[in-house]
This record gives C-alpha cells, structure tokens and sequence, in this order.
C-alpha cells in the first residue's frame, strides 16, 4: 500500500523515458499519495528539469509544481493532505 510521497528517479534517462516513467508512476499513484518527488539531478543538465517542470504544471492529475531547496528534485503536488 502506497502513502504519502511516491519518489521516481530519472537519472540516466532520456526525456522520452523520463516522460513514460513519470506518466505511469501518476497512473499508479493511488488515492493516498499526494505527492511524486521527481529525482531529476541538476549537474548533468537542465534538459529533465525543464521537461517535469514544464510538462507536468499542465498535467491534469497536478495541482502545483513545489521547488525545495534541492535544485535536484521538483515535487509534484497531486493533492492537499
């Protein structure tokens, strides 16, 4: 049983993969997960980064986009707790 924050690492892969790892994790993501962090990394590019955070603030299962102090990960709100 899933709670609280899924975590997905993207490291190594390319957009498309990120992009079809990220969609199938938010098609798994049940009813008590209200938040994805997204690994993204931040030394080898900008590319992934700018991919979640582009995409994803549109994506209908996403409330809001959450940037933390890590420049490395972005965290998907997919609902209030």
């Amino acid at each position: 049983m899933q709670s609280g924050t899924l975590e997905i690492d993207l490291h190594g892969m390319t957009k498309v993969q990120a992009k079809a790892a990220l969609d199938a994790a938010l098609r798994r993501a049940g009813g008590s997960v209200y938040r994805v962090a997204v690994v993204h990394g931040c030394h080898g590019g900008t590319a992934l980064r700018q991919m979640v955070r582009t995409v994803y603030a549109r994506h209908p299962k996403v409330r809001r986009i959450e940037l933390g102090l890590n420049p490395g990960v972005t965290e998907l709100v997919l609902r209030e707790y």
